[in-house]
């Protein structure tokens, strides 16, 4: 019998962010198709899978910083011969070029970015920009693939390094289980969700200023001031204090929670009356997707990048201008008041399920949907 066709997986991420919530749902789901996966991680860095999968081995690349794992890398590629590398972020994008290089290797290297590069660029020192704009106008086309969570992400990496719009495909990230869509989720273990009462608005992610969560609360005390209702933000995040400084200042902390995270947000989301995303800038919007498949009515900035794609051009939830709190609270209360069916919203995001998804991340590496398809090399 031959070996199984073998695809790495290179990343070195913080252990909570979208790529490591991706990597979660794609790594399993290569193995049940019949592939061997190595996930190669910098010691210390996630992503972490809460169980390890048959057909799946992490391998500890024995340091704490990506640069210094290259000869590890080298030595893999060269030893087990992968059929394709996924690798994720551009330190790591680097050394996963460096290292098929210095193996000479045959394995097919697909480059992943998660991020609108300007912006992301733009608060960074001068000599980083330079790095990462070089590296991925001048090395990048040396990958097989680049792939990229949605078109704005890929418009901005074409036209902010010139890198060939070609080059650069996109693919919806594994965002959702199929199974989401369907199951009903628990009432959430929370005081307010226990009997009825006012409309809960709800929002989700990490308490910093890109998520500009600021201005939602701005916009809720405007709505608050017209109609009951009640604001809650999941998730942890150094603009914690600085949040409920300002609920107290505007007059709504009475109707405002910060819960911090929880272990199943999608029970909190189908509960919801209405998600409300702030965003300045996101590669895609992984919560936004979320809420969606769950059925619950969603409001958005129109930020680069992903939103205006996941909405449809506004067809599925109503966009608006970044840091517009009249705005935010006008469309929360109209969507509040007139929302759209559940099974349209669960539509427009079944592109982002994971098998969906891996489908297109196995043809992005040039294999097949199902590893004993393939002809291994």
């Amino acid at each position: 019998m031959p070996d199984p066709i073998r695809i790495a997986c290179f990343f070195s991420t913080s252990g909570h962010s979208g790529v490591d919530r991706a990597a979660r749902h794609l790594i399993p789901a290569l193995a049940r198709r019949g592939y061997r996966v190595d996930l190669l991680k910098v010691r210390r860095h996630g992503p972490e899978l809460v169980d390890t999968p048959d057909g799946v081995r992490v391998i500890d690349l024995g340091s704490r910083h990506t640069l210094a794992c290259l000869p590890a890398v080298a030595r893999y590629l060269r030893r087990y011969r992968p059929a394709a590398m996924l690798s994720d972020k551009d330190r790591v994008n680097r050394v996963a070029l460096f290292a098929r290089l210095l193996a000479r290797a045959p394995t097919r290297l697909v480059l992943r970015s998660g991020t609108t590069i300007s912006i992301d660029l733009a608060s960074r020192g001068a000599f980083e920009r330079w790095v990462q704009r070089r590296s991925m106008g001048h090395l990048y086309p040396f990958a097989d693939q680049v792939i990229v969570a949605s078109q704005g992400v890929a418009d901005d990496m074409a036209d902010y390094t010139g890198l060939a719009r070609s080059h650069i495909r996109v693919v919806p990230p594994p965002v959702v289980p199929a199974a989401l869509f369907e199951t009903a989720q628990p009432l959430p273990d929370h005081p307010w969700f226990a009997q009825p009462g006012s409309p809960i608005i709800l929002s989700a992610g990490e308490l910093c200023s890109r998520k500009d969560f600021e201005t939602l609360l701005r916009a809720f005390a405007l709505l608050r001031a017209q109609r009951p209702c009640r604001l809650m933000i999941l998730g942890k995040g150094a603009a914690r204090e600085r949040l409920l400084v300002l609920a107290e200042q505007l007059g709504i902390a009475q109707d405002f929670d910060l819960p911090g995270y929880v272990s199943n947000p999608y029970a909190y989301m189908a509960h919801a009356d209405l998600f409300a995303f702030t965003s300045r800038w996101e590669g895609l919007g992984f919560v936004l997707i979320e809420a969606l498949a769950v059925g619950t009515p969603v409001v958005s900035t129109d930020c680069p990048s992903g939103p205006r794609e996941i909405l449809g051009h506004g067809r599925y939830g109503l966009l608006v201008s970044v840091g517009d709190a009249e705005g935010l609270a006008e469309a929360m209360r109209a969507t509040l008041d007139a929302p759209l069916p559940a099974d349209l919203l669960k539509a427009a995001v079944r592109p982002y399920e994971i098998e969906s998804s891996t489908d297109i991340y196995l043809e992005a590496m040039g294999l097949p949907p199902l590893a004993t398809e393939a002809v291994p090399k």
